[in-house]
């Protein structure tokens, strides 16, 4: 998805709204327990009540990983029943040494068909610079986090002695 066609899904549905998918099977209404994929169907129920408002769906990948193949199975049927109007974003939160990053790259963006991954860039350039090899998709840098723990690094002040 190019910067103009988002932009104008913003202005078209005047709203910034992205809704997370971080579909915990623990957490699924009972009722679509006893459905053949509850995480799909949970997914598409909240699809179908969201996509008139929302410019944007964030799958949380851990979610789906969790659940071994049926869960990525999931995950790719609600990226296929996305309407393709509205921009994906692959909460995977990638970045590791430049083959590796490839390879994500291209499972995120050739396989799964996502429009955009967040990449977390620890391991530095050539951790990144894959992703960035892909027209037409983004990279959503992972930099500075709100979790109690991120004070762990992001304010550690080092000196030299």
């Amino acid at each position: 998805m190019t910067r103009a066609e988002l932009v104008n899904q913003i202005k078209n549905k005047k709203s910034f709204l992205c809704v997370g998918l971080d579909s915990d099977i623990k957490k699924i209404p009972s009722h679509l327990l006893k459905e053949k994929d509850p995480i799909f169907e949970f997914n598409k129920q909240i699809i179908n009540a969201t996509a008139d408002f929302c410019v944007a769906y964030k799958p949380n990948l851990a979610f789906y990983e969790a659940q071994g193949s049926a869960g990525l199975e999931s995950l790719q049927k609600t990226i296929e029943y996305i309407p393709k109007e509205i921009f994906t974003i692959a909460d995977a939160k990638r970045g590791d040494i430049g083959n590796t990053s490839s390879l994500y790259a291209r499972a995120f963006f050739e396989n799964m068909h996502f429009d955009s991954i967040t990449v977390a860039p620890y391991r530095g350039e050539d951790s990144v610079v894959p992703f960035l090899q892909y027209d037409g998709k983004w990279v959503i840098l992972l930099a500075l986090t709100s979790n109690k723990g991120s004070k762990d690094f992001q304010d550690l002040e080092i000196t030299k002695s």
